[in-house]
């Protein structure tokens, strides 16, 4: 099943607290007046900068053990979290969301122009709205896995925990070349940056697929991927 959009229908609303966050603040401080206003004033107006598009497609599980999971088609993932997780799923599902360039190219702009702060704040919107995007792809993933009585796992992207970032070419392989006009860098980066991709597992209604969570069991403590 390949699903595309050019467009996500869904209200991006910034999240103020969650912006303050990306921007480095704590939930104690206290934003100056100035600081405040040009949160409200960007946040307001980013909506023009930001494109969503998403990109999906859910393939059969083969089979998963150690740390080599077979999807249909051909496509292999090798990372021992991954094929752990995919042990018991009966499908994945392979995303890849975007909000385009714009934002970055504004942001670069500002930065370049010495508006450091203001490229700031704008980056962090972009980096709150994207994952908006992936949200947004998650619950409808969700919505289709429950139809078959099935349930989904959290979503994993390449460079977490044990999973290359090298394989970013495996998951753009699998969408066929759907792929939003992202591109990758000799490195397995996404330009535009304000991208994700990554797969969600879906199976049965069972503790290993719905809560999989290889955080509880690693050992790594200044993770700032810990969930």
């Amino acid at each position: 099943m390949f699903v595309t959009d050019d467009r996500v229908d869904v209200d991006i609303e910034i999240d103020k607290k969650q912006l303050c966050h990306y921007i480095g603040y704590n939930d104690g401080h206290k934003l100056s007046a100035r600081i405040s206003s040009l949160i409200d004033d960007y946040a307001e107006h980013a909506h023009y900068l930001i494109n969503p598009l998403y990109s999906y497609i859910i393939k059969d599980v083969e089979w998963a053990r150690g740390s080599i999971a077979l999807i249909e088609d051909s496509i292999i993932f090798k990372s021992q979290v991954i094929a752990q997780l995919l042990e018991d799923c009966y499908q994945v599902a392979i995303f890849l969301v975007t909000i385009g360039k714009y934002l970055e190219e504004t942001t670069a702009q500002l930065a370049k122009d010495g508006l450091i702060l203001q490229a700031t704040v704008l980056d962090a919107i972009g980096s709150g709205a994207v994952e908006k995007v992936a949200d947004f792809v998650q619950d409808g993933i969700k919505e289709i896995a429950e139809a078959q009585g099935l349930v989904t796992s959290r979503r994993f992207s390449p460079g977490y925990c044990d999973w290359n970032i090298g394989q970013q070419r495996m998951l753009f392989y699998a969408l066929t070349g759907n792929t939003l006009g992202i591109r990758l860098t000799g490195e397995c980066l996404m330009i535009p940056q304000k991208s994700i991709s990554g797969i969600i597992g879906i199976g049965p209604s069972i503790d290993s697929v719905e809560n999989y969570n290889p955080c509880k069991t690693c050992t790594k403590q200044d993770c700032q991927g810990r969930r």
